[in-house]
């Protein structure tokens, strides 16, 4: 079902939420800049949005779902590209100055306007079904690794291939749409240590020397993130005696895998024992985090979450919108965890990294 009731801010930001929390990551402007004149970070930014159109559209077209789909389509295209140009003339119009969150919440507005509800719902699907049929193979090739530093870091870099399944980027859309992706080849080919935020070894000390009791982690995509990446590490914490929270997106969103999904992917994944390969899943819960962008404002969160999250001892950031774009910097009252690959020259400049570089930043509970 779809959240319902207000939104509320996540409880473990830290207070007060005002003067600490900011829902984006990179400054697209300062209080000196001219109000009616675009930045060149504003433009950038509208420019990466600009780019994205035609494999939006792409996408749209082949929706069977929706009558008069490449008509529809072709409207998405181009009332978004009039709004992104307006935007380039007054950065003040359509309820800006623009920011990720912003150019998402428009460009999801226009689609559902023009009658689109889930242009990527069958490439979900596909993916979901392919990574499913990849999950005890890696989850028992994890198992295999006796070290727990090394199972640990494994797990992680699980997470970083999966989440390279990202159809929001235009250039990895094109590069999926070629030839599929492999999960374990994804693996064995991430850029070389140290990242461009890389706080992996102070979290495998961590991990060996204190067990949490409760984990939220905020989920990305569909597909070989959250079945290969995310549920594997998450299987590891239970396994540690935590219970995990899983948050998902309450609307569809590109890719990114919504509430309802993620209930039945993980209903797939349980034996009839109600375990994932071996781990009792009793203490694993699946919460509709209230979002509907591939990026969070965590001032706005379900009740259902907040309730569930508010006695967590680690918080989980994943993927580029949620861990790197709008929360990188957050701070929480708990330890927290930012991870994601960066797949946006923009980003990645921004960061002083590569593209397709790494972030994983670990920050202990601010005593």
């Amino acid at each position: 079902m779809e959240s319902s009731g207000e939104l509320v801010p996540f409880p473990l930001l830290m207070t007060p939420i005002e003067s600490n929390y900011r829902a984006c990551t990179i400054p697209y402007r300062f209080p000196s800049d001219n109000p009616k004149k675009p930045t060149p970070t504003e433009l950038s930014w509208i420019d990466l949005f600009m780019n994205s159109i035609p494999s939006f559209r792409k996408r749209a077209e082949s929706d069977d779902t929706v009558p008069d789909a490449p008509l529809r389509a072709e409207k998405f295209a181009q009332r978004y590209g009039e709004i992104l140009e307006d935007l380039k003339k007054d950065p003040e119009s359509h309820g800006g100055p623009p920011d990720c969150i912003l150019l998402c919440r428009l460009r999801e507005q226009v689609l559902r306007e023009v009658g689109f509800r889930d242009i990527f719902k069958k490439v979900k699907d596909e993916e979901n079904a392919k990574a499913i049929s990849l999950f005890k193979d890696v989850v028992c090739l994890n198992d295999a690794i006796e070290d727990e530093a090394k199972r640990v870091e494994n797990l992680v870099r699980g997470i970083f291939a999966g989440n390279i399944f990202d159809l929001g980027s235009a250039k990895l859309a094109e590069l999926f749409s070629e030839d599929g992706m492999s999960f374990l080849a994804s693996c064995q080919n991430l850029v070389p240590r140290p990242w461009v935020i890389d706080d992996l070894d102070i979290f495998i000390t961590r991990w060996s020397k204190k067990t949490w009791k409760k984990v939220v982690i905020f989920v990305d995509n569909s597909g070989a993130d959250v079945i290969l990446g995310i549920l594997p590490f998450a299987r590891e914490l239970l396994r540690h005696g935590a219970q995990v929270v899983l948050a998902a997106n309450d609307l569809p969103s590109i890719n990114d895998v919504t509430y309802l999904e993620l209930v039945e992917i993980i209903s797939k994944l349980k034996d009839e024992h109600g375990k994932l390969i071996g781990v009792d899943t009793s203490n694993l819960l699946v919460a509709n985090s209230g979002n509907d962008l591939p990026v969070i404002d965590l001032t706005m969160v379900s009740q259902e979450l907040a309730y569930l999250g508010s006695d967590a001892d680690l918080v989980i950031l994943e993927g580029m919108g949620r861990g790197i774009e709008t929360n990188l910097y957050a701070r929480f009252k708990c330890d927290s965890l930012k991870i994601g690959m960066v797949k946006h020259p923009e980003v990645a400049q921004f960061l002083g990294g590569r593209l397709y570089d790494c972030v994983f930043k670990f920050n202990e509970a601010s005593s």
